[in-house]
């Protein structure tokens, strides 16, 4: 990640926090459904912007979405608009891509001034060390995800796809994501602590390196499971059922729900 943002972040004020969000999926279902979460969320950025010192979206922030070179998918101004608020307001916004969103390129650096990481990265503030990333593709197993990661990640196949006019490149792309709302087999399995890739994926990053608290998305379930006597996992959830989000103060985190 950028080092000058990493040293904005060093000392939070008392009075400003760091917001974590993830798994909007704009554009699922359906337009309605996906237009009433997008209002729900814009009212969520409108209320965080009061004492955000910094907003993280982490990834799947769209059911789909892919940046030809003169175009992007129509659709979420709302969202959009917001991000270009909170920025005029000097508001430092950082995104992850997700699965779902994987394509994302220069369109939001150079449109809203807001990076975009495709890796999970740590960062630290008031002392206090975070892990962050949208969490696709980590921990043990999921072979036929990972695969098909590796395939859509190849520059020769996003070359190829970036050929097919938009009509249809954007409408085989949804109608691929509707019928996989995630490429990874675990979204429909029960909660189960010993096969959670991403709390697996904690685990084993702590034994090489310390962090106190790892933040994801992806799941679509909102946690926190403890990972060493002083580590916490959060996953952030998802916003087309739970609308939860995660609030950092420099000290203490903590899971909530927003309901406007």
């Amino acid at each position: 990640m950028n080092p000058e943002l990493i040293s904005s972040f060093k000392e939070l004020p008392s009075n400003k926090k760091i917001y974590f969000a993830s798994d909007f999926h704009l554009g699922a279902p359906n337009e309605q459904e996906s237009l009433e979460r997008e209002k729900k969320i814009v009212k969520w950025l409108q209320q965080i912007s009061k004492d955000a010192a910094a907003i993280f979206l982490v990834g799947d922030l769209f059911d789909f979405w892919f940046e030809y070179k003169s175009t992007v998918p129509k659709g979420h101004v709302r969202f959009l608009g917001a991000l270009a608020e909170l920025k005029d307001l000097n508001i430092p916004i950082i995104i992850f891509a997700g699965n779902h969103d994987l394509w994302m390129s220069d369109y939001f650096p150079q449109e809203l001034n807001i990076p975009v990481y495709h890796k999970p990265t740590s960062i630290e503030v008031n002392d206090i060390k975070l892990f962050i990333g949208h969490g696709d593709g980590l921990g043990p197993g999921d072979r036929r995800f990972k695969f098909i990661k590796r395939i859509f990640t190849n520059p020769i196949f996003r070359l190829m796809f970036q050929w097919l006019h938009p009509n249809l490149g954007v409408g085989v792309a949804k109608f691929w994501s509707s019928k996989s709302r995630d490429f990874s087999d675990q979204k429909d399995q029960p909660f189960n602590l010993d096969s959670e890739r991403l709390y697996q994926f904690c685990k084993k990053t702590e034994e090489l390196d310390h962090h106190d608290i790892y933040i994801f998305g992806h799941r679509h379930l909102p946690l926190q499971l403890k990972i060493s006597d002083n580590s916490v996992y959060y996953n952030l959830g998802e916003w087309i059922n739970h609308c939860t989000y995660l609030e950092f103060d420099g000290n203490e985190a903590s899971l909530k729900s927003f309901n406007p």
